[in-house]
This record gives structure tokens, sequence and C-alpha cells, in this order.
């Protein structure tokens, strides 16, 4: 299966991250084109990829999660600032016939990401 597809897991409390907004971008050169925007489902992942298999191409890709959002929503009575917000994941796709999975692991103050399969 080839495509683009992400999910997103909330490490602070052990759970897929439900409802976080995800915008998704093509890089070319200095431009940036917007493709979409999604959410993530109960389980932290977008109900269809982010690029289907036949629409994956050779370049950059730019996905922002709206951790900022996601957090404050899940801490409704948290009195302190936030240090994340938006986390851009910048990166290239060498191969358009292989699988590209851009997972998120996030907390309140860090992140990680890998390329998945």
């Amino acid at each position: 299966m080839a495509g683009l597809t992400t999910h997103v897991l909330d490490t602070n409390q052990g759970k897929p991250a439900k409802s976080m907004k995800i915008d998704l971008f093509k890089i070319e050169l200095t431009k940036r084109f917007y493709l979409g925007t999604y959410s993530t489902n109960n389980d932290g992942r977008v109900d269809s990829p982010l690029i289907m298999s036949e629409d994956l191409e050779v370049t950059t890709y730019e996905i922002l999660f709206h951790a900022g959002e996601y957090l404050k929503k899940e801490n409704p009575n948290s009195t302190s600032t936030l240090f994340l917000d938006i986390i851009p994941i910048r990166f290239n796709v060498t191969n358009n016939k292989e699988h590209y999975h851009v997972p998120l692991l996030l907390s309140s103050y860090s992140y990680s990401t890998y390329k998945g399969s």
C-alpha cells in the first residue's frame, strides 16, 4: 500500500489523540500549496489517507499538527501557558511507490516523529 498516512498518540495520557486538526501542504521551492485539512478519529488516525497512492508525488510535504488546540481541549482547567502550539513536520518523499506513514507522539512539552510503515 502506497500513499501518505498519519496518526497521533497523546503520550501524556497514554491514548490516541482524537479530534486533532491537521493541515497538509506540498512544498515546491519557496512556495507552499495547501492540500487539505483533516481531523483525527477516536483512534488518533485520519479515516482515509492524506494522499492516495496514485496522487503521491516525489516532492516535499509538510504536515501541521494543531497540538495547542488539542492540548487546551484536553486540559480545559489548566492555568499554565502552553509550550507547544502548531507542530510542523516537513519531509521528503523520495519514492512515490512506497507507503509514507508520519506519526506524531505528543506530550505537553515534547514530541517525536518517525517514518513509520
